[in-house]
């Protein structure tokens, strides 16, 4: 790899990095500094973890210089409120020594809060949420003829939620010779055709294998009955693993967050923090500077922070539910193994979510360590209610038959207490029966 001294950067910056310890490049960041540098249009394909913030930032801040005008002249467009503030950070990180005046715009606070403040101080650089971008933006209050930079990072994921329409917008209002470029995890269709739609016979680079994890984070699964086990199996980790330092754990529902929550109070209930779209702005900052500045080693998230959070030191990523997007994945475990360090991946695996993990393993191209469970964990035989209505839904998809193998057929003839709560046993779904029409 390449030395951030060995690229022409400029001194102020340079200096930045020098004292944040930042001494080598990326691929990412080493292929793409000319011709960004050169005003070419980008398409950025690399994975999570790989540097690409500071692989357009570094050239953008270098173009931007100085604090220059009321309006901006470069914009970063990204799918999520973290990612913006994620962004935000890494500039004032490279700018100590720099007079540029970065805002930050997204959904979830006052509109008009922000409105004044890109009044009152003026702008260099917009990083934004492509909503409230346009929200503010048809309110007059920005003014893109001054863009000469428009990035638009995790491309894929501002695609998958359906942003094609803001994007377009955005694009058609900052000047046509305006550079232009896209950073994507992956190079699907969607991506292909926003690239063809918008960019000027752009670059392509692209590190790594698209959709590949990193290669030094060890991947491991875990076959588990039902959400109880995984609560209890999240516990027996937690208490028995002393090499997590610090973990994420993921859910695919905000519901299951707070659940997984609520299960672990008792125990971790000072180590922990947690974040999704729910909770309320302050809130999710608050969370993530405290596990971030190590006084929270746990943080449990929903999917909305599977991109963008670029923290060090984090030693797990546990997988509690499977992503219906197998891409996500990806994403998730990226949080680990940054910057060349290894990290650990470990999913829970249910009957229902073996379809969804094997679809991971196709993707990646490789199979996952399956690992034994421990004999001590203490397997639960209790569905909790929406876990029932999907059990009934899997034995009428099997024409009634409903056939659990293995360690997944448990039976249990008791209610079950946990943390104050009563839960219904198992119900066994039945055939449904066939009536005769009259």
């Amino acid at each position: 790899m390449a030395l951030f001294t060995d690229l022409k950067i400029s001194k102020p910056i340079l200096n930045a990095l020098e004292e944040g310890g930042f001494e080598t490049t990326t691929p990412i960041q080493e292929k793409s500094f000319s011709p960004i540098k050169s005003g070419k249009d980008l398409i950025g394909i690399a994975q999570t973890g790989t540097g690409k913030t500071f692989a357009y930032l570094i050239p953008m801040l270098m173009k931007l210089n100085f604090q220059q005008g009321i309006f901006p002249r470069a914009i970063v467009i990204v799918p999520t409120r973290e990612l913006v503030l994620q962004i935000c950070e890494s500039v004032n990180l490279l700018t100590p020594y720099m007079d540029i005046r970065c805002h930050a715009i997204y959904g979830g606070v006052n509109i008009r809060t922000q409105m004044n403040k890109l009044l009152d101080e003026g702008s260099d650089l917009i990083v934004a949420t492509p909503g409230r971008f346009m929200d503010i933006y048809v309110n007059g209050v920005i003014r893109t003829k001054q863009v000469r930079t428009l990035v638009v990072d995790e491309a894929d994921k501002l695609m998958d939620l359906g942003f094609y329409p803001q994007l377009k917008a955005i694009i058609d209002v900052v000047p046509e010779n305006s550079q232009k470029m896209l950073f994507s995890a992956t190079f699907s269709d969607t991506i292909a055709k926003l690239s063809e739609d918008f960019l000027l016979n752009p670059n392509r680079i692209e590190v790594e294998r698209q959709a590949t994890p990193v290669a030094h984070i060890d991947q491991l699964k875990y076959k588990l009955p039902n959400i109880l086990t995984k609560v209890n199996f999240v516990k027996y980790l937690l208490k028995n693993n002393k090499d997590i330092k610090k973990v994420i754990i993921f859910t695919e529902t905000k519901k299951n967050a707070d659940r997984l929550i609520d299960f672990l109070n008792d125990d971790f209930k000072d180590e922990m923090s947690v974040i999704h779209s729910n909770k309320a702005q302050n809130t999710r900052i608050n969370a993530l500077k405290a596990f971030k500045d190590g006084v929270t080693r746990i943080m449990v998230s929903s999917d909305v922070a599977a991109r963008g959070i670029d923290i060090e030191g984090i030693t797990h990523v546990i997988n509690f539910d499977i992503p219906d997007l197998p891409e996500e994945y990806v994403h998730r475990i990226g949080r680990t193994g940054r910057a060349g360090h290894s990290g650990v991946a470990i999913s829970f695996i249910s009957e229902k979510e073996e379809e969804k993990f094997s679809e991971i393993e196709t993707l990646i191209e490789q199979t996952v360590d399956e690992v034994e469970l421990p004999e001590d964990l203490e397997i639960s035989t209790v569905l909790l209610e929406d876990e029932i209505v999907q059990s009934r839904n899997i034995a009428y998809q099997k024409k009634g038959k409903f056939t659990v193998g293995g360690a997944f057929h448990q039976k249990k003839s008791k209610n079950t207490k946990i943390n104050g709560k009563i839960y219904k046993k198992k119900l066994e779904a039945k055939k449904p029966k066939n009536k005769r029409r009259k």
